[in-house]
């Protein structure tokens, strides 16, 4: 599917500080969505909101702590978020389709494709999808934390040329000598934490801040989609952004192509545990690309079953990258350092491999 942008409106653009929404910015905004796709674009909307809507409908008048209270708010705000969208965007002749997500969704490989398949096909039927984390059955360890990952993980799931994080700011501003100057561009490759950052002060009414951001562009990046930090408040941002016009903060994205099961694997499956490897295993994974043998390895962390996802650190400390693990974590205890014949002694059966090299994906550098 070609020309996918992917635009993530945040809490702090859609809804005020007392949990009402601002009606004229979701009007203009869901306008310029609909131009998009009346242009031959393929917009996906991922839209905050949900919580701070029915905080303020449930009278709520600062963000409670509680997770009972925010999924009550959800419940409530989800609802007069998306009547919203379907009164709008059927003033273009657009028909929203509303999808809920968890970070379990995709978890695992089966529904994972599921969600993409169901983008897929409200997309070519000429509808936008309207995403948002399912809070009212989300759990912490279910969380995508933010909308911002949420919608990074979308853009990468779609092959999306664009991802654009529409926030109450104009994009990121670094430090100047008569203050804060905003960047305009950011080169492949640079890591969130080498971009110096002036400080602003932030809206509050959202969980997402600059840190999030950072990370949702990094994720984009990193599988060669480029990604506008832009604000959702300004009158045509969302046309300027997706014509390339110098609007907000851009970073460009890697050049960096991969099959959809690594960049799953990478941005989509949690690691549940971790294995330390020596120098020669590092190199035989990165520069020859083989795959991860009971020899190269260290020292194994964590509890964990054959097929889970595991982490893979050099002796460094440094990540090397993520990889579906043939052996359970006893297995590889028991079998580090070996080499494969002798491993294969102590094995019921299978492969001495701990990690295939069709089923590792290399860290992002």
């Amino acid at each position: 599917m070609s020309d996918v942008i992917v635009i993530k409106i945040g809490s702090s653009t859609l809804v005020d500080a007392d949990g009402a929404l601002r009606e004229r910015v979701l009007e203009r905004r869901v306008a310029e969505v609909a131009a998009l796709r009346a242009a031959g674009m393929h917009p996906v909307l991922v839209s905050s909101g949900a919580i701070a809507c029915g905080l303020g409908t449930l009278g709520f008048t600062d963000r409670p702590d509680a997770l009972p209270d925010l999924q009550a708010a959800s419940a409530v705000g989800q609802g007069v978020l998306f009547s919203r969208y379907i009164i709008e965007f059927g003033r273009h002749g657009v028909v929203p389709g509303q999808v809920l997500l968890t970070s379990a969704d995709l978890e695992h490989r089966a529904s994972y494709l599921n969600a993409r398949n169901t983008l897929e096909r409200l997309v070519a039927l000429g509808a936008v999808p309207v995403i948002n984390e399912n809070d009212t059955t989300a759990t912490d360890e279910l969380t995508f934390g933010d909308n911002d990952v949420l919608a990074a993980q979308v853009a990468i799931l779609l092959r999306a040329r664009l991802l654009m994080l529409l926030t109450d700011r104009d994009g990121l501003y670094a430090p100047g000598a008569d203050g804060p100057v905003r960047i305009d561009e950011v080169p492949p490759g640079t890591a969130p934490d080498d971009i110096a950052l002036a400080e602003l002060a932030g809206s509050g009414r959202g969980r997402g801040g600059i840190a999030s951001k950072l990370a949702a562009a990094a994720m984009a990046t990193g599988s060669g989609v480029a990604c506008v930090i832009a604000s959702g408040e300004d009158d045509g941002v969302i046309p300027a952004a997706a014509t390339g016009q110098a609007v907000g903060t851009r970073f460009a994205p890697s050049g960096r192509s991969e099959g959809a099961f690594k960049m799953w694997l990478r941005h989509a499956k949690p690691a549940q545990g971790r294995v330390v490897v020596d120098a020669g295993a590092v190199r035989a994974l990165i520069d020859q690309g083989t795959s991860l043998l009971p020899v190269g390895v260290v020292s194994c962390d964590g509890a964990f079953s054959a097929g889970e996802a595991v982490l893979v650190v050099g002796p460094d400390g440094r990540e090397v990258g993520k990889g579906i693990s043939d052996l359970s974590s006893d297995e590889i205890r028991a079998v580090r350092g070996m080499r494969s014949e002798e491993a294969l002694g102590l094995l019921s059966g299978g492969s001495a491999e701990v990690i295939h090299r069709d089923r590792f994906a290399p860290a992002v550098r």
